[in-house]
């Protein structure tokens, strides 16, 4: 199974589960994107190198990892126009971002595990309404989970 990671369960790995902590999940991690089992798209690594302290963890092992964070392919960029169609997703992209320009990764998470035939990570809750990746996720039928709903489809105990 292919698993796609959001920005948020990778802010959320690097912040929480040290790696002198959780030693054996890191090892799990690295195997599974050895595998390439475990990816992520482009535009996540432009929110993570944009948005984040440059010395944080994640930064580091992002700019030392880019495969990790592959480029869209010309199925993918046709289905987050697809998902931008949908007005309501219109609000993946804040106002902020409109205005000053910025990166949005949420479309081609999506639209990467749907293509793919994957399930998306990420810490986002579905919500009523919501222009969210788990909202985007039941919309076009891609399965979406957080971190303990990976690591349980995975079998991972620590």
């Amino acid at each position: 199974m292919l698993y796609v990671l959001d920005t948020s369960a990778l802010i959320d790995m690097f912040e929480h589960y040290y790696l002198s902590r959780f030693p054996s999940l890191w090892r799990l991690f690295d195997s599974m994107i050895a595998s390439g089992k475990l990816v992520s798209a482009r535009e996540s690594l432009h929110e993570i190198k944009s948005y984040w302290d440059k010395s944080s963890r994640l930064v580091r092992w992002a700019t030392l990892n880019p495969g990790f964070f592959e480029q869209p392919t010309q199925d993918e960029a046709r289905l987050v126009a697809a998902i931008f169609a949908v007005p309501h997703f219109q609000q993946l992209i804040d106002k902020k971002k409109v205005i000053g320009g910025g990166y949005v990764a949420d479309p081609f998470i999506v639209a990467k595990a749907k293509i793919r035939n994957g399930i998306v990570v990420c810490q986002e809750r579905l919500r009523q309404h919501a222009a969210k990746i788990p909202n985007v996720c039941r919309h076009f039928g891609v399965e979406c989970v957080d971190i303990e709903g990976f690591m349980e489809k995975e079998s991972w105990f620590f």
